[in-house]
């Protein structure tokens, strides 16, 4: 069977070739490998595993293997994947060494859930702290962990792309900042642990396998677009966003891991900026030109419009990576994915 998104392994392929036989013939822990970083870390590995014949393994860690299987049917079986059934605080350590282990799980953001913001923050905490036990009695050489934008708290007026070295946090009494906080905590973890911890800050991102329905603007836009209803703006469109395609997101987790300097933070995501009025034009004109839009609020012109967007020099400069697919091929490879998602079923 052709897989649907072997445009994109290939191109992801294309871009990696010298960090694979950094992983050949070793064993890969990963957690949340069901969720969209962990489904695109999988397909590329899994790819490349087949196609460069590296006879690498990979444990998937899942807390319910059931659901893997049917989202992923052609990941969770695959020869060189074993999913382990357990919670990222609490499950058993399996037997063996592991090279690498990625560390991609994590409970959701408050502001899609009514999680409550301190058990929000306290299981990503002790997550992070059993991973890093794992980390060490399985004698992993290298980690990666995938933190977020989040841990700048709110961009400053003055900064058009928030870079590495800004020291600002979310408020210490902000209780809808938990997400936030709870990875500061863990990126202060793997710095504390002696690992080769790498540390990934991921912004916002589009691809095959994001949910269109949790609070993801371009999810959301992507699947009004698709049905052929008005594309609804909960809001009032002024927040800025930037979006990073699928496919490029795996070539820099995959490059941070093999090459990136450990303790020190990447900043993840693209640097083409658009307001999220611009956004919902932007999927309108490339899935149904002349799409309505809807937008609920009206902007106070005395509040400062917000953004999230992160400079990306450090990756770039360092590590040689960049945005290769633009935004308007994203959306359109993202949409023609579920569409043909559909068609199968």
């Amino acid at each position: 069977m052709i897989n649907p998104l072997s445009d994109d392994l290939n191109h992801i392929l294309e871009h990696t070739r010298d960090l694979w036989d950094d992983l050949r013939g070793e064993r890969i822990f990963i957690t949340g490998g069901t969720g969209f970083f962990g489904c695109w870390l999988l397909e590329s590995l899994l790819w490349a595993n087949d196609h460069l014949n590296l006879n690498c393994r990979v444990a998937v860690l899942s807390r319910s293997p059931d659901l893997f299987h049917a989202k992923a049917p052609h990941l969770s079986a695959h020869e060189a994947v074993s999913v382990i059934l357990g919670d990222i605080c609490t499950f058993e350590f399996p037997a063996g060494e592991f090279s690498h282990i990625i560390h991609a799980a994590t409970y959701v953001h408050p502001f899609s859930t009514p999680a409550n913001p301190l058990i929000l923050f306290s299981k990503n905490v002790q997550g992070m702290d059993h991973v890093l036990e794992f980390a060490d009695t399985c004698h992993a050489k290298k980690f990666l962990f995938t933190s977020s934008g989040a841990v700048y708290g709110k961009q400053p007026p003055e900064f058009t792309h928030i870079p590495e070295d800004y020291l600002g946090a979310p408020a210490t009494t902000e209780i809808r900042a938990a997400y936030g906080q709870s990875k500061r905590v863990c990126e202060f973890l793997c710095a504390a642990a002696g690992l080769q911890a790498k540390i990934a800050r991921c912004f916002a991102f589009v691809g095959p396998h994001i949910p269109l329905d949790r609070n993801y603007a371009i999810g959301n836009f992507i699947r009004d677009a698709l049905n052929g209803t008005s594309i609804i703006i909960q809001g009032d469109g002024s927040p800025y966003r930037s979006y990073l395609y699928a496919a490029d997101l795996a070539i820099w987790l995959w490059a941070i891991l093999v090459r990136g300097q450990s303790s020190r933070p990447y900043n993840v995501g693209s640097e083409n900026d658009l307001s999220i009025a611009e956004l919902a034009k932007a999927v309108a004109n490339v899935i149904a030109p002349g799409l309505s839009i809807q937008i609920t609020q009206q902007h106070n012109d005395d509040m400062p419009v917000e953004r999230y967007i992160p400079s990306t020099q450090r990756a770039r400069n360092e590590l040689g990576l960049q945005e290769l697919l633009s935004l308007p091929d994203a959306i359109q490879r993202t949409a023609q994915w579920y569409s043909s998602s559909r068609s199968r079923g």
